[in-house]
């Protein structure tokens, strides 16, 4: 009897001597402030029984997506990328074509800009983003939303006026876990959902929940609403590794996530666990 499928949808590699990644800064960071590659990640995944992973953009470098490419075009286990372009760049459209193209392009499913650190909260609306996400959407390629509670407002606006681009909001937009805050973000997340052309992945809790006293009970709320909001069709686990070993491990992350969605029925978890993402990213069968 074959393995079940199962995809992790959100993980990182950096290499510090090749580029530094400015936002791991400060004591509390320092467990990962060091390189994380494939060596690295494959015991994890080869333990887990993980078939298939995408890998996601760390920096907002040009470089790097054409080396995380190449990088999965040599892997039999990263099976997607999640790159970055400027979306506000007059020629995207080029770039984007230049990324396809280039060694591994096959492997690009997606487009990620950390919307999080901008201070227009409707950043995503400006006239010249919109033009870029447009020529995401024109490529095939989907749009991961890496962004704070109070930008959920702007995504919903942009998944509404772009309906054929695919949306994929990663870490449930960040909610306040630690703190047990839910509102406005329940509300603003559902809004989001409301839109056909969106899709949520089950990803980086345990880091927005208290990283050394943390438990599922604690994350069931947050991951309760996007079930109901998005439903498993349109929802995607994701490990968030490294990022998570601040709070958790490899392990713990994926048990956590089958705990979460234990309650749904075999081809639901299944979509949650490995279906959507292959279809969403076009990953193809395991």
């Amino acid at each position: 009897m074959p393995l079940p499928d199962l995809v992790d949808a959100h993980h990182h590699f950096w290499d510090l001597s090749v580029r530094d990644q400015a936002w791991i800064n400060g004591p509390a960071m320092d467990p990962i402030r060091r390189d994380f590659g494939p060596a690295d990640l494959e015991p994890e995944t080869r333990a887990a029984g993980v078939t298939a992973t995408v890998l996601v953009q760390t920096v907002h470098d040009a470089r790097e997506t054409p080396e995380f490419l190449a990088l999965a075009q040599g892997s039999r286990l990263v099976a997607g990328v999640v790159g970055w372009t400027d979306l506000t760049h007059p020629a995207v459209a080029d770039r984007i074509a230049a990324l396809t193209e280039a060694p591994g392009g096959n492997r690009l499913v997606a487009i990620r800009h950390q919307v999080q650190a901008e201070p227009d909260p409707e950043w995503l609306l400006r006239p010249d983003v919109r033009r870029g996400l447009a020529a995401v959407a024109a490529a095939g390629l989907a749009y991961d939303l890496v962004l704070v509670p109070h930008q959920l407002p702007a995504a919903a606006r942009a998944a509404a006026l772009l309906p054929g681009l695919t949306f994929v909001l990663d870490h449930l937009g960040k909610p306040r876990i630690a703190a047990g805050q839910r509102e406005p973000w329940a509300r603003d997340v559902a809004r989001l959902a409301e839109h056909a052309n969106t899709a949520c992945k089950l990803s980086g809790l345990v880091t927005e929940a208290a990283w050394d006293a943390w438990s599922t009970g604690d994350l069931r709320p947050y991951a309760d609403t996007v079930i109901e909001a998005f439903g498993p069709d349109r929802l995607m686990f994701g490990s968030d590794w490294p990022v998570c070993t601040l709070a958790a491990t490899y392990g713990e992350v994926l048990d956590a996530a089958r705990s979460l969605v234990a309650g749904l029925g075999g081809a639901e978890r299944a979509a949650v666990l490995a279906g959507t993402a292959r279809r969403l990213y076009g990953l193809g069968p395991a």
